[in-house]
């Protein structure tokens, strides 16, 4: 679909994008006034009681504290699971507020008066930037003090402003790319021969190709197990034999992390903006503050700045005078020192917010990178679109969308992704991997048929894979009870449901053997697109005695903690079962499409045909299941 008047477009998606921030806003209030404590943990955005350790400056010279959880974690069957991980909220980058519980039945939680914003979170330890010291003599005097994630302004702020760009059209090749990605204008391409990658397939070797032709706009569409790490990796690799530099954003960190994590694993020099969420010692060497105080010159600036904090702290003569010389001297060795660290670096890597950040100032890129494009918001790709000259865009728009809070903003228009508007409007440009290396045939062949066209093929090195020999690789079990309503936000359960799913479960563990189970390490995924359900299923999990010795290897969640993932085996949990054939958010099929190929070697799916065969798409699923 081409677009004739993309500003009046980038205008309609402001005002959506607005929408959605007024409702998220909207619910963080009815969320922080309404909420208990206890279920706020649970959600992973409450951290309660907590305790304060150190302070102290970082290499940014920002006043930070550390804070440490007491161990008052809801469901604590989920770290026995593996699965807290993809629950907690907390992450870097993310405003968070202090508060004290009422010291009353009935009475009012006390809210302290500043926020903070989280620069380090592992475990049950955070490291949170203070606006002064006075917040930290506040804090350390404190009983009963927790944390919680706190309404993010910065974002919205920060995705409005690109807007106004683009709407503006500040910078002329900013406008000839909102042009070209509506289908405006045409993508254009270098006329060069065609390379040669005998270590990729032939889709994998076609989308490096393309991406190294594109002088405008190139997309590599990536289902499934085909790779797309793999591919968008080879392509940095190659662009930078050609580019000084490249910028690789993702929507999320962990998105960004993985990526930078290949792209170092291949040699390549980069430089991490914003701490990675899983910091490990690889990843943290390559962060723009370990590198800034790993610099020769920062014993120089930490001594500076030491000096103007005491000058601060007393009444000297002429002491303003001093401050101001050694602040002028403090910024001339800031500056030498990020321009070293940026001129070191082959690839910037952060996410796509953090492109807005304070140190990315003047700096410009050929090249722009997008991973995971496909789950970020339109707004927010632009941040990033306005350091760069040419963009490239992975991912695959049959899998999640972004998170959208306003149901009619995401029917208005914000849920399309830029992604799924290039793809359209400029179809010459995409790049389909065909070749998928994770799923059995049968696994895979539905949801290519389905979702892309009958295009995928199975490798041979998966083609037949499976846990016990002539096995189906996928099965279809009917669950007749039906669901519960659980209230708050339309959570459904089906306890009955998850009853028989354990108990075929622990039959297939003990028909595989349970010492064959744990010495092949076959790991299992049990899913479900309800949060209530999921856990549900960890507590009997827990409790369960016959799953003791194997439930180490067992992780439980939703579809979106499971984005990304894939397990030998697959359990599916849909829940729905009722008398009129509603199905709610299951209708989101790119939520299916996930659950499914997550699975290696065997799949099973739980869930009420009479119900789910109202829907087109499931009704054709369990006739291909019966046909197997």
């Amino acid at each position: 679909m081409i677009m004739q008047n993309t500003t009046l477009y980038i205008e309609r998606l402001k005002q959506l994008l607005t929408m959605e921030y007024e409702a998220e806003r909207e619910e963080f209030r009815i969320q922080s006034e309404k909420m208990s404590i206890e279920r706020k943990i649970r959600r992973g955005i409450c951290w309660w009681p907590v305790s304060v350790g150190r302070s102290y400056y970082n290499s940014l010279n920002q006043l930070v504290v550390e804070i440490h959880e007491n161990g008052n974690r809801a469901d604590t069957e989920d770290e026995e699971l593996d699965v807290r991980s993809s629950s907690s909220e907390f992450e870097y980058g993310k405003p968070v507020q202090f508060f004290q519980p009422a010291k009353e039945k009935g009475g009012k939680v006390r809210y302290l008066s500043f926020t903070s914003v989280i620069s380090y979170v592992d475990g049950g330890r955070m490291v949170v930037t203070v606006p002064s010291a006075a917040n930290v003599a506040e804090l350390s005097g404190m009983e009963g003090l927790g944390v919680q994630l706190y309404f993010d302004e910065t974002s919205y702020r920060t995705m409005l402003s690109a807007l106004d760009d683009v709407i503006n059209g500040k910078g002329r090749r900013l406008t000839d790319l909102r042009d070209i990605f509506a289908g405006v204008k045409p993508a254009r391409k270098f006329t060069t021969r065609p390379m040669s990658f005998p270590w990729l397939n032939p889709t994998q070797e076609k989308a490096v190709n393309e991406v190294l032709w594109a002088k405008d706009v190139a997309v590599v569409h990536g289902p499934p197990g085909t790779g797309k790490t793999t591919t968008l990796v080879e392509a940095i690799y190659e662009t930078l034999r050609r580019e000084t530099q490249v910028l690789v954003c993702a929507q999320s960190n962990m998105a960004v992390d993985w990526i930078s994590e290949k792209l170092v694993d291949n040699g390549v020099p980069v430089l991490r903006i914003g701490n990675p969420t899983r910091v490990n010692d690889k990843m943290l060497s390559f962060t723009y503050e370990r590198k800034f105080e790993s610099h020769p010159d920062y014993a120089e600036l930490w001594a500076i700045r030491k000096n103007i904090r005491q000058l601060h702290a007393v009444k000297a003569p002429n002491r303003h005078q001093k401050v101001a010389r050694l602040r002028e001297r403090a910024q001339e060795i800031e500056v030498r020192i990020n321009a070293d660290l940026f001129g070191e670096a082959r690839v910037v890597a952060c996410t796509l917010v953090g492109a807005a950040n304070k140190i990315m100032v003047g700096q410009k890129f050929s090249t722009l990178f997008i991973d995971e494009a496909a789950q970020a918001l339109e707004p927010a790709c632009w941040i990033a679109i306005r350091r760069a000259g040419r963009v490239v865009l992975a991912g695959d728009h049959q899998q999640l969308p972004p998170t959208i809070k306003c149901y009619d903003a995401m029917t208005q228009g914000l849920g399309k992704t830029l992604m799924e508007r290039i793809v359209e409007a400029q179809p010459d440009s995409v790049t389909l991997l065909g070749v998928q290396y994770r799923m059995n045939d049968a696994i895979m062949r539905f949801s290519s048929d389905w979702f892309y066209g009958g295009k995928l093929c199975s490798d041979d090195s998966v083609r037949h894979r499976s846990v016990l020999d002539y096995e189906k690789p996928i099965v279809w079990i009917n669950s007749d009870e039906p669901e519960q309503y659980v209230g708050e936000n339309h959570g459904r359960i089906n306890k009955a449901e998850a009853d028989l799913l354990l108990l075929h479960l622990q039959g297939y563990v003990n028909k595989i053997g349970v010492g064959r189970f744990i010495e092949e390490r076959i790991d299992v995924g049990i899913i479900s697109p309800y949060r209530v359900q999921t856990h549900y299923i960890r507590q009997r999990i827990y409790s369960s005695e016959e799953l003791r010795r194997v439930r180490h290897l067992i992780t439980v969640g939703t579809v979106d903690g499971f984005q990304g993932q894939e397990r030998d085996i697959i359990f599916i949990s849909l829940v729905r079962s009722n008398e009129h054939g509603q199905i709610g958010f299951l209708s989101d099929l790119r939520r299916m499409n996930v659950a499914m190929t997550r699975a290696r070697m065997k799949l099973v799916i739980f869930g009420n045909i009479q119900t789910l065969s109202h829907s087109a798409f499931y009704k054709k699923l369990i006739g291909y299941i019966d046909s197997l």
